[in-house]
């Protein structure tokens, strides 16, 4: 049975995949490996030698942290991811990263894998030079994608902003099945509002409308994934 080193495993994401029980993964949180040390990456895997790294640590919200202390997010985000791809791509380990679909532009929305790209904050900004790093080693597969906790836990959605909202445990269980896969995929759920995605869950849940600080189109084409499910069924 071969091996996955989860970083970052103390997580929100970490913890739904501790739920799964799946004896497949070995969680390592940030003390156990520090992605900004590039001798306690190659500890882990020299140690536990991984055919996987399921790459969940790094610097998410809140949003305003990206844009207050970018040293912070640009070490956590882009010098962490590449320090795991110099180290795995030393001994052949497959990296698995998780970025997002705020990579794309937002303007026109339906955006596929090859289509151009360009970061509206800086959260994504630092996905994308994470992104970078990947994409200079062939064994590597790059998730964009695009989740949220469940139950929903805002208050307010937007009305005029389409996404592909997927709760957590949905998007475990669709990353747990493309695992072996590389390049980009684009996962996430139906195209949708967001207000449309929440009211499904949270009927007291109230419209609000982005007025520019969100984009309006931030859906992605999901073709690709269904292609690939389907091949596997």
């Amino acid at each position: 049975m071969f091996k996955i080193i989860v970083t970052g495993s103390d997580g929100r994401f970490g913890k739904i995949l501790k739920r799964f029980k799946d004896k497949r993964f070995i969680f390592r949180n940030k003390k156990e490996l520090n992605i900004l040390s590039n001798s306690s990456i190659s500890k882990n895997l020299r140690k536990y030698k991984p055919k996987y790294i399921l790459h969940l640590a790094g610097l998410s919200r809140p949003m305003e942290v990206h844009e207050n202390d970018i040293g912070k997010s640009i070490d956590l985000n882009i010098i962490g991811t590449s320090n795991l791809v110099k180290e795995a791509s030393k001994l052949g380990v497959k990296i698995i990263y998780l970025s997002t679909s705020y990579v794309y532009p937002g303007k026109k929305g339906n955006y596929k894998e090859g289509d151009a790209l360009k970061p509206w904050n800086n959260y994504s900004w630092s996905k994308l030079g994470g992104e970078c790093a990947v994409q200079m080693y062939k064994n590597s597969l790059i998730i964009r994608l695009c989740m949220t906790e469940k139950p929903f836990i805002h208050k307010k959605a937007y009305a005029n902003v389409k996404s592909n909202f997927i709760f957590q445990d949905d998007a475990a269980k669709l990353i747990l099945k493309i695992l072996t896969k590389r390049g980009v995929i684009n996962v996430g759920g139906t195209s949708k509002t967001v207000y449309n995605f929440a009211k499904q869950y949270k009927k007291n849940v109230k419209k609000i409308y982005s007025k520019g600080e969100f984009p309006k189109r931030t859906d992605m084409n999901l073709n690709k994934l269904k292609k690939i499910l389907k091949n596997e069924n």
